[in-house]
C-alpha cells in the first residue's frame, strides 16, 4: 500500500447516501466526471499516515471533508467564507472531482468523488480535508455530519443567521431541509413553516421543530402568496433545500420585503435562477450556503460535540441501515424520497 505525502489512509466505517450523489449520477452527468467512486458523507478510522502528516495518527476517529481547510489560503484566513483554494473543488465543480485520484481499477484511474469517495472500505485523504473527532463518537451516526446535517443546520444558523422570535420557511424536507428546520429551532425561531409536496414528511419535521406545514399542492395560488397571507407579508427567513431553481425563486418571494433573507442550500448547477429586480430592490437579501458556512476542520468537531451533548439530533434522520453491498438498493430508496439512508459498511468491533 502506498501512503502519499501529507495524506492518510482512512478505513471507512459508515457512510450516508446523499442526494448530491444522485445529482452527479442522474442529473449532472458530466462526461469528464466518470468513472467515479461516489459517497461523501462518511466517517472512519485512520489506518496509516504518510510523510509530513502531523495532525493524525493511526486509530484516530475522523470525518472526511468535501471542503478542505488548509488554514493558509486567503479564503481560509477570511472569516466571511468557508471556501478553500487548495481543495478538489477549485475550478472543477462540474466534474465534482479533482483530476488527480488515488483510486484505480484494472490499471485505469477512477475519480475520487468530491475528494472523498466514501462508498469504499478505504479512501486516501489529504490532512487538510479530514476532521479529527471525539473518540467516543459513534461513527454510524456522526458520519451524517460529513454533509447533509451540517449543510442544513449551518445554513440557518451561520448563513441566514436566524434570530430569536423570527418566522422561517424551509422548502424541501429531505435530510438537509430537516436539518435546516432543526437549525431554525436552535436559533430560537418562533414559527417554522415546513414546505413540501409530500405530506408524509410533516410528522418527521415536527420532531425537528416545525410548527406549521404547507403543501403547495393543496393551494391554487403561488406558495409565496400563501405564506405571505399566513405571516402578514412574508417570513423573515427562507431556506431552499431542494436544488430546484423554480423553488429558489418561490423561497425568495416568500420573504417579507425590507429585511427578508432567503438562502439557497440545495445543490444544482444546471439552470439559471431568476427573479424580478423589484424583489431585491425592495430590501430582500438572496444568498447561498455551502456546507452550512462551516469552516470544515473547525466546525465538524464542534457539531460532533453538540450531538454528544444532545444539542443536535442525528439518530432521528436515519431510516435504513444497509451494507455496502446494498448500495444500489440504497440509491433506489433515495430516488423515491427516503429522508436519509445510512449504509453501515462494516464493523471494526
Amino acid at each position: 500500500v502506498i501512503v502519499y505525502k501529507m495524506h492518510n489512509i482512512v478505513i471507512i466505517v459508515a457512510t450516508g447516501v446523499c442526494h448530491t450523489d444522485l445529482y452527479h449520477l442522474f442529473e449532472g452527468m458530466h462526461k469528464d466526471g466518470f468513472p467515479s467512486v461516489l459517497g461523501h458523507e462518511g466517517a472512519g478510522i485512520v489506518e496509516s499516515v504518510g510523510p509530513g502528516v502531523t495532525e493524525f495518527q493511526p486509530g484516530d476517529k475522523v470525518i472526511p471533508l468535501f471542503i478542505s481547510q488548509c488554514r493558509e489560503c486567503r479564503f481560509c484566513k477570511n472569516p466571511k467564507t468557508n471556501q478553500c483554494e487548495k481543495g478538489w473543488a477549485s475550478g472543477r465543480h462540474a466534474m465534482m472531482a479533482s483530476a488527480d485520484s488515488r483510486f484505480t481499477c484494472k490499471g485505469k484511474k477512477v475519480l475520487q468523488f468530491m475528494g472523498t469517495s466514501t462508498f469504499s472500505q478505504y479512501t486516501v485523504m489529504n490532512q487538510i480535508a479530514i476532521a479529527k473527532i471525539d473518540p467516543t463518537a459513534p461513527l454510524d451516526k456522526v458520519c451524517l455530519l460529513g454533509c447533509g446535517i451540517c449543510t442544513g443546520f449551518g445554513a440557518a444558523v451561520n448563513t441566514a443567521k436566524v434570530e430569536p422570535g423570527s418566522t422561517c420557511a424551509v422548502f424541501g424536507l429531505g435530510a438537509v431541509g430537516l436539518a435546516a428546520v432543526m437549525g431554525c429551532k436552535s436559533a430560537g425561531a418562533k414559527r417554522i413553516f415546513a414546505v413540501d409536496i409530500n405530506p408524509d414528511k410533516f410528522e418527521k419535521a415536527k420532531v425537528f421543530g416545525a410548527t406549521d406545514f404547507v403543501n403547495p399542492k393543496d393551494h391554487d395560488k403561488p406558495i409565496s402568496q400563501v405564506l405571505a397571507e399566513m405571516t402578514n407579508g412574508g417570513v423573515d427567513y427562507s431556506l431552499e433545500c431542494v436544488g430546484n431553481v423554480t423553488v429558489m425563486r418561490s423561497a425568495l418571494e416568500s420573504c417579507v420585503k425590507g429585511w427578508g433573507v432567503s438562502v439557497l442550500v440545495g445543490w444544482t448547477d444546471l439552470y439559471d435562477v431568476a427573479t424580478r429586480p423589484i424583489q431585491l430592490i425592495a430590501g430582500r437579501t438572496w444568498k447561498g450556503s455551502l456546507f452550512g458556512g462551516f469552516k470544515s476542520k473547525d466546525g465538524v468537531p464542534q457539531m460532533v460535540k453538540a450531538y454528544l451533548d444532545k444539542k443536535v439530533k442525528l439518530d432521528e434522520f436515519i431510516t435504513h441501515n444497509m451494507t455496502l453491498g446494498q448500495v444500489n438498493d440504497a440509491i433506489e430508496l433515495m430516488k423515491v424520497s427516503c429522508i436519509c439512508v445510512l449504509c453501515v459498511l462494516f464493523s471494526l468491533a
